[in-house]
């Protein structure tokens, strides 16, 4: 079969060499990635408030911190991966990554913890997501939606390998210990496998080269499309990831349990596979707008029957499962939008451009919750606000085609 063309330069785009190797990697990577700077601190941050008497309030802004400081260095990030390919950006990463973890167990005041945090946050703009997501596009041509739901599906099991063994490690050694060892295991995964198992080669010659490719770039970042895919996508990200965090107080408040709760919020988890398993077969009987819309849609149907279906116990988690499932497939609509609708040229450096305002949005969900509770009078009324965001995102992602999309529409019709 003849591989499919570029949407940018009607270049074929073969799978690369060492394609598969890379995928592989970077799923044990990107999962070791999440789990030790991102999931582990949510297990061991009573630990550090009880341990060294900083407020929680304080522990968790620094981390935010670091998120915001992940989505700001994403921008250089993508544009060195663009240039160079993920081996040199992601190899870069993990080293200052792994130091930086031992940095924070060492710290010996909060001034200390908050710089480590930040060095941090650096290191996972090239360790998570982003990054990753540029490569396999790149490496796997045509394939490279089984290849994006293959490394989602994996990375998505982060949590549940290093939750609980952060808590082994904090019972074990402590919360100092724990990150001392979290951080040798960024040393002697994640450094050598990004070094030695992805691949060399980057430039592919049988894609065109524009003259002036930072010129092409910039003209998609200033286009309405770009731009409203951005918001749309924001917005989107804005509420499931405030979903994921307020969830337990939202039923709490409706008169459900902490376990219950905890229930609700676990099983939003297995809908996330079934929706990123699901992606595959939609994207292939959707075009890009279309696709965008709906999920987004589904973002806010989901939230907002979180906020206004009391009902059973097995009501509520069915409606949980289905939110994890709108929410996995955000995911992926994240990794394609960009090669969806501008093909792979400037992947790299457009998809880190519009991955910056989501990494924002997704630091400041946490808060939403609260911040959205105590004026609107409770967490359903906040629910609904929030559904209202992603429903806006949803008719923003109406006005997301490209002009290449509408040649290529032009050209088949």
């Amino acid at each position: 079969m003849t591989p499919a063309p570029d949407r940018v330069s009607g270049a074929p785009a073969p799978t690369a060499v060492g394609a598969r190797r890379g995928l592989w990697a970077l799923c044990v990577t990107v999962t070791t990635g999440y789990g030790v700077l991102f999931y582990a601190f949510p297990v061991l941050a009573p630990s550090i408030t009880a341990d060294t008497g900083w407020s929680l309030a304080s522990v968790t802004a620094l981390f935010s911190a670091s998120q915001v400081v992940a989505g700001l260095a994403g921008i250089p990030v993508g544009r060195w991966v663009q240039a160079r390919g993920p081996r040199p950006a992601m190899t870069a990463a993990a080293v200052v990554a792994a130091p930086a973890v031992a940095a924070i167990a060492l710290a010996p005041n909060l001034w200390a913890f908050a710089a480590t945090w930040l060095v941090a946050g650096a290191a996972m703009a090239g360790l998570f997501y982003p990054p990753a997501f540029a490569a396999l596009t790149h490496w796997h041509g045509k394939g490279r939606v089984r290849a994006l739901t293959t490394l989602t599906l994996v990375a998505g099991l982060a949590s549940t390998v290093f939750a609980p063994l952060t808590a082994a490690l904090e019972g074990m050694w402590g919360w100092r210990g724990a990150y001392l060892v979290l951080a040798v295991v960024l040393l002697v995964v994640v450094v050598p496998l990004h070094a030695f198992a992805l691949p060399r080669g980057w430039t592919r010659d049988d894609v065109r080269r524009p003259a002036d490719p930072g010129r092409e770039a910039r003209a998609v970042m200033r286009s309405r499309a770009f731009l409203a895919l951005t918001a749309a996508l924001a917005l989107g990200s804005f509420t499931v990831y405030a979903v994921v965090v307020n969830i337990v107080p939202l039923l709490e408040e409706r008169g459900f349990g902490t376990t219950e709760a905890a229930w609700a919020l676990g099983v939003g988890g297995v809908g996330q596979v079934i929706g990123r398993l699901a992606y595959a077969p939609v994207e292939r009987r959707t075009g890009p707008v279309t696709r965008a819309a709906v999920v987004l849609a589904a973002c806010s149907a989901t939230t907002l029957l979180l906020a206004l279906v009391p009902g059973h116990l097995g009501l509520v988690l069915a409606i949980a499962v289905l939110a994890g499932a709108a929410r996995g497939i955000l995911t992926l609509l994240q990794a394609t939008a960009v090669s969806d609708r501008w093909g792979t040229g400037h992947y790299a450096v457009l998809n880190a451009v519009m991955h910056t305002p989501l990494m924002l949005a997704i630091a400041l969900a946490p808060w939403a919750g609260a911040a959205l509770a105590g004026p609107l009078g409770g967490y359903p009324a906040a629910f609904v606000a929030l559904g209202a965001l992603a429903a806006l995102g949803a008719l923003t992602a109406l006005a997301t085609r490209a002009r290449s999309e509408r040649a290529t529409s032009t050209a088949l019709s």
